[in-house]
């Protein structure tokens, strides 16, 4: 069957998993015939993913989280509002992707957490039908553990998550750990999306701190802990515009602009990483076997944050002070049952593709979908 992809352009997690469904699908047999990303003025496309999605990528804008301000954390409330001046985009970007969806003749899209995608299928519903992938499909899973804190804004999380996949066929929700699919909504839990290269390479414990930054205003923090521990090897990640590729800051401090092999090279090779608390990047530190320190800036890295300290992964603190971190790094045991969930996620997503027409299953996926915006 053919595939169209609907990427959100935010953080590095979904680009990282259009990538492992595509090389998914294309071993089954399966054609990804156009990949959709969304952009803005403050995100640019990662080098890595254009040089690994194997099939021709458009652009067009879409909702965004404004950058971080001086107090680092990400203000849900400006973004919003900001989003919302640039409602007449949006609505271009909509008109786009419904013709992109009709140009490239694709048997079903596939929907990565993109806004405008289920705005799309609920204001001009294409007759192709759509599945949604992502790990924020488990936060409408009734037994998903959230963090205590502000329920406003963990009612809006999942608000803006039931707008991203209004009358979707099927959801298919990433988990850190087993749960039961609940047919309610059509959701089905599968295990993380990560890569082949994740799955292959070997880790080792080496002597540095791995990390990646959201925002490059976390850099001064890191700056400030590095002075107190000079001795301490740092290579730290960003996708700050206009970068060089690598920053020295001096002998025993380096920031990288992304690169993905860079990136998965320092993973495999450190003692511990810290981060702003992105699905995947957890996800492949947990497989790999390194202790991580999560540095949410907004609600969803939050709930990010919470389930993976209830899976073992590490510690959650308020700033890329790295003093708990180092003292973590001791005490810290590797999640053997999450290494054998992810190992068996190409099963489980084959099992949810497993139709032996085309036909047959265009009609399972078109009137399957019973997840109404509610």
């Amino acid at each position: 069957m053919k595939f169209l992809f609907v990427v959100q352009g935010e953080g590095r997690g979904h680009f990282t998993q259009a990538i492992a469904m595509q090389d998914m699908l294309v071993r089954n047999g399966h054609e990804v015939v156009g990949v959709l990303v969304g952009k803005s003025n403050y995100r640019e496309l990662p080098d890595f993913f254009s040089k690994n999605i194997h099939a021709p990528i458009e652009r067009f804008y879409s909702p965004n989280f404004l950058p971080a301000a001086k107090d680092k954390r990400i203000n849900i409330w400006k973004s919003v509002l900001y989003n919302l001046s640039k409602v007449a985009v949006y609505i271009r970007s909509i008109n786009f992707i419904r013709k992109q969806i009709k140009v490239k003749k694709a048997d079903v899209v596939i929907n990565f957490y993109e806004l405008l995608v289920g705005l799309t299928y609920a204001l001009h519903p294409p007759k192709i039908p759509y599945i949604c992938v992502a790990h924020q499909y488990v936060f409408l899973h009734p037994d998903f553990k959230f963090p205590h804190g502000n329920k406003v804004e963990i009612e809006g999380l999942k608000f803006f998550t039931k707008i991203t996949c209004i009358n979707a066929s099927k959801l298919l929700a990433l988990s850190m750990h087993r749960m039961e699919h609940f047919p309610k909504l059509n959701i089905s839990v599968v295990p993380p999306l990560l890569r082949k290269e994740v799955m292959e390479i070997q880790p080792e414990n080496g002597d540095h701190i791995h990390g990646y930054m959201l925002n490059e205003t976390y850099a001064r923090q890191i700056v400030r802990f590095h002075e107190k521990f000079p001795e301490i090897l740092m290579h730290f990640f960003w996708d700050k515009k206009d970068a060089e590729e690598t920053t020295t800051m001096n002998e025993r401090l380096f920031f990288h602009k992304l690169n993905d092999k860079l990136f998965l090279k320092y993973m495999a090779g450190s003692k511990a990483y810290a981060t702003t608390a992105g699905f995947e990047s957890v996800c492949e530190a947990m497989f790999l076997g390194k202790p991580v320190m999560m540095v949410p800036t907004h609600i969803e890295q939050e709930c990010n944050a919470y389930d993976a300290y209830l899976n073992g992964a590490g510690i959650i603190a308020g700033s890329f002070e790295l003093d708990s971190l180092l003292d973590f790094i001791p005490q810290y045991k590797p999640n053997k049952d999450f290494c054998s969930w992810v190992k068996q996620a190409e099963w489980y997503f084959m099992r949810e593709f497993d139709f032996k027409t085309k036909e047959l299953w265009e009609t399972r996926l078109r009137y399957s979908y019973i997840f109404k915006f509610t």
